[in-house]
């Protein structure tokens, strides 16, 4: 669906994107993750034809960005980190003239508006004028713009930016939704935990330059080369049972931290599994209040790949 090779933005000297290459498939939810200053939304802006890169390719449904740009914006939407809104219009009035400018006509306009809106939740906003919408409202009212014509690739650029945490948690609901229907979704931010449960792929981009791409397991696994496990006891016996563990074959290193109630224990590479910590402090008489393995998130992840540099 999406594809693009050795993509390249330059101003002057320098590098807004630095041979860039990603691939979408169909039903693909793609988090493209980085700092601001990134190359995010110039690598958006580029797909949705509205910057021509300074070398490179980049297909969008199989059409060139270069010569079939009419073909493309006919089937993607995309959606802008900040975008204009006419202020005295009401809500159903705004996307009517959006659904007239995709030359949606007579009674299916209406229906397409109505049924965009349901979708983002905005059924009962529709009377209202656009200016009265919160941040979290207008940035819905925004992704029901870019489905009115029902497109097979979304192109998002930091959905979430602004809102209050309410409205995060409603916006990743809407794009679980837009997952189900088997939407494309190319979608960036530089705010992570909220793109862990989305997608099935990520990119971490940094100065321009694409750092990983594939699944969130293999992040995790390429930041996180042994397995960590949270361990508890008695807190008047949690060094004792330090001692002890430092002793099994298995166990790398123990770490115990100032005023935790658990040691954060890392065991060997070849050891994945850390039930055997359970069973030999069972058997050592100590009595075991926590053990489980340590979550790796995707700031984790980012922490450890990039080297925090931006443009």
């Amino acid at each position: 669906m999406i594809e693009t090779r050795d993509l390249t933005k330059m101003y002057g000297e320098l590098y807004a994107l630095n041979r860039l290459n990603l691939k979408l498939d169909q039903g693909d939810v793609y988090g493209f993750i980085g700092p601001n200053g990134a190359g995010k939304t110039t690598t958006m802006r580029i797909l949705a034809t509205l910057l021509n890169p300074s070398w490179g390719e980049a297909t969008v449904c199989g059409y060139s960005i270069y010569n079939s740009s009419r073909d493309i914006r006919k089937l993607i939407g995309y959606m802008p980190d900040f975008f204009g809104v006419y202020d005295d219009m009401k809500v159903s009035e705004y996307l009517e003239f959006f659904a007239a400018a995709y030359r949606i006509q007579g009674l299916d306009r209406k229906k397409k508006c109505d049924e965009v809106l349901e979708l983002v939740d905005l059924g009962y906003k529709r009377d209202a004028l656009v200016t009265s919408l919160s941040r979290g409202m207008t940035q819905r009212l925004g992704l029901a713009r870019v489905l009115l014509h029902d497109p097979m690739v979304l192109l998002l650029d930091e959905p979430a930016s602004g809102l209050d945490p309410r409205a995060r948690i409603d916006m990743r609901a809407l794009l679980k939704r837009l997952r189900s229907m088997g939407k494309t979704i190319l979608v960036s931010s530089h705010i992570l935990p909220e793109l862990a449960d989305i997608c099935n792929k990520i990119g971490i981009i940094e100065r321009g330059q694409l750092l990983f791409d594939g699944d969130v397991e293999t992040a995790i696994k390429q930041v996180r080369q042994n397995t960590v496990i949270h361990v508890g006891v008695e807190i008047n016996r949690l060094k004792e049972a330090s001692g002890f563990l430092k002793t099994m074959e298995g166990v790398f290193s123990i770490e115990e931290r100032d005023n935790a109630d658990y040691l954060r224990v890392t065991l060997a590479h070849d050891f994945k599994d850390g039930s055997f910590i359970a069973e030999a402090l069972v058997r050592a008489g100590y009595k075991l209040k926590t053990l489980h393995e340590e979550e790796v998130n995707l700031e984790d992840v980012f922490m450890g790949i990039t080297k925090g540099i931006t443009n």
